[in-house]
């Protein structure tokens, strides 16, 4: 089942000189599907993300969420939509610092003004199940890039969104804690069916997806799927990357 569908989706930025970032993407979403969106510098996938968490108006074209597109919404049901519908987790977690690990996780039902009871039990419930229980009482500044970005992934997750947004969840771990982030979000995907759409530089991240994605200068390039090999679809991902003229100093650019 198609749980969100992108048709022919434009974005250009005005200005002095208008700037063709996303130029007629089609791309359609399978539920419970885990997809990194990858490309050089520039492409568009950091664009492609915004416009799909509504967070940029696309120029033309559709963006279909469950056969709805919310970019057809007025301003208080989009952010119903964007609480009820979306999870995000960014780079830099977008933690409130003054709050305590289960007070952020609870953040999103907070906002729906769910029962403080039913606040608690389902953060501990999730906190349990991702292995993060023992930090429920910590502050951010406590905890380390690895802990952070996990409790980032267990609060999009406590409202049960629709759809996952992530990007560059990895950019700012080692390679340790990057490895620990990439096994919660596939083990989530495959045992809770949590459909992910992640913007990814990084092609071992990108290997724990079920199908990569590519753009570049705007337009869909290519895709492959996973298969049964997870090292041999981690080496088609750094072929087509090399294809696309993606080396590792420019995959670690910043993107449109």
């Amino acid at each position: 089942m198609t749980l969100l569908e992108i048709k022919q989706l434009v974005k250009n930025y005005s200005g002095e000189v208008t700037v063709e970032v996303l130029k007629g993407i089609d791309l359609k979403i399978q539920k419970g599907e885990f997809v990194a969106i990858m490309g050089p510098s520039g492409s568009g996938k950091t664009t492609l993300l915004n416009c799909v968490a509504t967070l940029d108006q696309p120029t033309s074209g559709k963006i279909l969420l469950e056969g709805e597109n919310p970019h057809e919404y007025n301003k208080n049901k989009l952010a119903d939509f964007r609480r009820q519908k979306l999870g995000f987790v960014f780079q830099n977690y977008n933690l409130l610092a003054p709050l305590t690990v289960v007070e952020n996780i609870v953040l999103p039902l907070t906002l729906d003004r769910e029962k403080p009871s039913v606040m608690l039990k389902e953060a501990e419930r999730l906190m349990t199940e991702l292995g993060i229980a023992h930090l429920r009482n910590k502050r951010i500044y406590q905890l380390s890039g690895g802990e952070a970005q996990r409790i980032s992934i267990c609060r999009a997750l406590i409202h049960n969104p629709s759809l996952i947004l992530a990007d560059e969840p990895t950019g700012n771990l080692d390679s340790k804690a990057a490895n620990a982030v990439m096994e919660l979000l596939s083990a989530m995907n495959q045992e809770r069916q949590v459909t992910t759409l992640m913007v990814t530089h990084d092609a071992f991240s990108a290997s724990f997806c079920n199908r990569v994605i590519f753009i570049k200068d705007g337009r869909f390039y290519n895709e492959i799927y996973l298969g049964e090999d997870r090292d041999a679809f981690y080496q088609k991902i750094l072929t087509v990357l090399s294809h696309l003229g993606g080396r590792s100093r420019e995959l670690l650019q910043a993107d449109y």
